[in-house]
């Protein structure tokens, strides 16, 4: 019985990790046409403005495990928690939207670059915030997010793409929708609890 071995110089030369090129096998922006019954028009819509609202949920994503690491004072832990709550359910809708693209026919955005060319969500500085501030910056945040995605709604279902409109009302509107009132009540104003008022 022989072995066959490679020793370390020839496994370099097997697996070249300098030379990963290679051809697309699909373009950014390209669908592929797949029998969902839906136009290559419809789906090629879709896909384009789904990653606009990908670019947006993967920023959401990443302002909040940015502010979970750096909040501080005296409602650290509270909110440390909930950044970091928010951050792990804004992944969640990051998986959805992104594999919605895939079932259209399209190619999702995936890395940092891309994103950070696509968002409309403006940079946050890379320092430490107040608290105020970072609350604030992530309300701003959500905000683009939702018209946005009211808008997208509205148009999946004029070209009646009912499984994009589905995604985005029941899950990405919805999930914003609560998690903005969860940052509100932060800076809400509290009614006096004196019981002579």
């Amino acid at each position: 019985m022989t072995t066959n071995t490679i020793d370390g110089h020839d496994m370099a030369r097997a697996i070249s990790f300098g030379d990963q090129h290679s051809a697309e096998i699909q373009p950014y922006g390209q669908v592929v046409p797949l029998p969902i019954g839906l136009s290559e028009a419809v789906c090629r819509e879709g896909v384009e403005q789904l990653n606009q609202l990908l670019a947006d949920t993967v920023t959401l994503r990443d302002l909040y495990k940015k502010h979970h690491w750096q909040v501080l004072g005296p409602t650290f832990y509270q909110l440390h928690l909930l950044f970091d709550k928010h951050s792990g359910e804004q992944s969640g809708l990051v998986d959805a939207i992104a594999e919605r693209i895939q079932a259209l026919g399209g190619v999702s955005l995936a890395m940092g670059g891309d994103i950070a060319e696509t968002t409309l969500i403006p940079r946050p500085p890379r320092g430490r915030e107040a608290v105020a501030a970072q609350i604030g910056r992530l309300l701003h945040a959500h905000e683009i997010v939702l018209k946005e995605a009211r808008t997208m709604a509205r148009l999946a279902a004029e070209r009646g793409d009912d499984g994009t409109n589905d995604m985005i009302v029941s899950d990405i509107i919805r999930a914003n929708e609560t998690q903005v009132w969860f940052l509100a009540e932060h800076v809400a104003e509290a009614p006096s609890t004196r019981a002579d008022q």
